[in-house]
């Protein structure tokens, strides 16, 4: 079984990736400058855009809104405490990076921590903890019609990729719904985030208007669009892995369970290399500056993984339900041809 020949080749996994662990300080300092500076001069000029015209704006927010996803990957490496040795520098940078991803850092870094522990767990609930939510072939099929309608609605590009982001950061980012326990202890954490944001962005209207709101707010819808896409396509690929608790494996969630998103070098860096995710999921104490090198210097860790092109992932919009039986996500198409076909009984 492919299982078994996994965790035969890599079960010295903690041996290959233990040298890529180690922070480096001055990647990390250049990291956070060459991240920040273009994107708050990138900002100064949307803000003077504005009177030429908004489109011009819009155009200048989505290549901000990578720049954004650059600056949540260093908050995110900082959550996991991988960006630097410093536990103090950590938590400093990333609560800073937190005003402008606007999402609150202790506290989702408690929820992601909790993804990466059991990521590709069918009975984990709820089980949408730092992954879009899906229901396996038999949870859609005992649905009513309502339920199917509903569900099906949420899978739409539209409502998963713009309406969900949005409701995600003026929602569940703004307000605990999560109930583990681990993440609990954040909730103080949660709340103070949300007050010192708040007096900054109104500080902030303050001092530059509304104009400042025209601004920000389209580049971290593009951030959440963004950001949305890339948690999907990296666990919700058609050949992904989910198991039962019982049969779940760690070494194989991480590398089957993940992508190696495979986009251009421009990309990678706009993205803080989370593409190499199947390599994040082994260890998230290696910085994101390190994950090229680790994936170049072992070829091993490539092998297994699913390897997936931009073009070849839109496909990905297309996976619906997992079906447990053939171990794979399907589309509705073919849910639907095989109720027709009375497979289902």
């Amino acid at each position: 079984m492919l299982e078994q020949e996994i965790k035969q080749q890599l079960k010295d996994w903690k041996k290959i990736i233990k040298q890529y662990q180690q922070p480096d300080r001055k990647r990390a300092w250049w990291q956070v400058i060459n991240t920040f500076g273009p994107f708050l001069a990138l900002w100064v000029l949307m803000y003077f855009s504005l009177e030429w015209s908004y489109w011009i704006t819009l155009g200048l927010g989505l290549i901000n809104g990578f720049l954004l996803a650059r600056i949540f990957i260093i908050q995110h490496d900082c959550g996991h405490h991988s960006f630097l040795e410093s536990k103090g520098w950590n938590n400093a940078i990333g609560n800073f990076c937190s005003f402008f991803s606007t999402i609150p850092y202790k506290y989702w870094s408690k929820i992601h921590n909790y993804h990466h522990g059991h990521s590709g767990q069918l009975d984990e609930e709820p089980r949408d903890i730092g992954d879009v939510p899906f229901l396996t072939v038999e949870e859609y099929r005992n649905l009513s019609k309502w339920g199917r309608f509903k569900y099906r609605l949420f899978r739409t590009p539209v409502v998963l990729f713009i309406v969900t982001p949005i409701v995600y950061l003026s929602g569940p980012m703004r307000w605990p719904t999560i109930k583990v326990p681990m993440v609990r202890s954040a909730y103080l954490a949660l709340f103070l985030n949300n007050l010192w944001i708040g007096l900054v962005y109104a500080g902030l209207i303050y001092l530059l208007g509304w104009k400042f709101l025209w601004v920000q707010v389209p580049i971290v819808i593009f951030f959440g669009t963004i950001a949305f896409w890339f948690f999907y396509v990296q666990h919700q690929h058609e050949e992904t892995y989910k198991k039962w608790k019982d049969e779940w494996d760690y070494l194989v969630a991480a590398v089957r369970g993940s992508t190696y998103y495979k986009l251009p070098k421009a990309f990678n860096w706009l993205t803080g290399n989370i593409g190499f995710h199947h390599i994040h999921h082994l260890s998230s104490l290696i910085p994101n500056y390190n994950l090229p090198r680790c994936a170049k210097e072992n070829p091993i860790l490539q092998k297994y993984v699913t390897t997936v092109t931009f073009k070849e992932s839109l496909a990905c919009v297309f996976n619906k339900l997992w079906d447990e039986q053939q171990e794979r996500m399907i589309t509705f198409r073919e849910y639907y041809r095989l109720e027709r076909s009375g497979v289902f009984g």
